[in-house]
């Protein structure tokens, strides 16, 4: 591996949350490894580009009842093409748990599935507490935590900056590198 490992950050946004937490989570990344880090919006970059850094980010939102953010639906058949054997890979989720408590990270969840099976490293689980849900399909086996990041900034807004630095910190920590 290279002495400045390349970190990649891909999202899709429809309503800029998503592009705005990428955003911060580009510049805590930056601030914590000295590193410059990459942000693409999947709109206008194949998910293919991913697949040229050594960590990767992918940031999704879910949309109404448990469906994908529409750039995300656009490339979905693209992700079983990946090549993520041996990356680390971690990911982010937005949602409104009191909109749609039924369904609150569902698109996570549904990344999490695809991404998982293609041998990558996935880090950066978070845990379920301070949030209220009724279902989620964005939650680990156990239940305990989300499968990456899960932020509501319909809802708290006021506590993602702080979700955001703490979970860089842990997935720093949790890189393998």
């Amino acid at each position: 591996m290279t002495e400045h490992p390349r970190i990649g950050i891909f999202f899709g946004s429809s309503t800029c949350y998503t592009e705005m937490a990428a955003e911060k989570i580009q510049a805590c990344l930056e601030q914590s490894t000295q590193s410059k880090v990459d942000v693409f919006d999947i709109k206008d970059t194949s998910l293919s580009k991913s697949c040229d850094y050594d960590f990767i980010l992918y940031g999704i939102s879910t949309w109404d009842f448990g469906e994908l953010q529409e750039d995300w639906e656009s490339s979905w058949d693209d992700i079983s093409t990946l090549s993520l054997e041996g990356k680390t890979v971690a990911l982010f989720g937005l949602g409104d748990q009191a909109g749609y408590a039924d369904w609150f990270q569902d698109a996570l969840g549904m990344l999490h599935d695809e991404v998982i099976v293609l041998g990558c490293n996935i880090v950066g689980y978070w845990p379920n507490v301070g949030y209220e849900f009724i279902a989620s399909k964005g939650l680990s086996e156990d239940g305990e935590y989300f499968v990456g990041l899960s932020l509501d900034d319909e809802n708290q807004f006021d506590l993602t900056d702080e979700r955001i630095e703490k979970w860089c910190e842990q997935i720093l920590s949790e890189w393998v590198r």
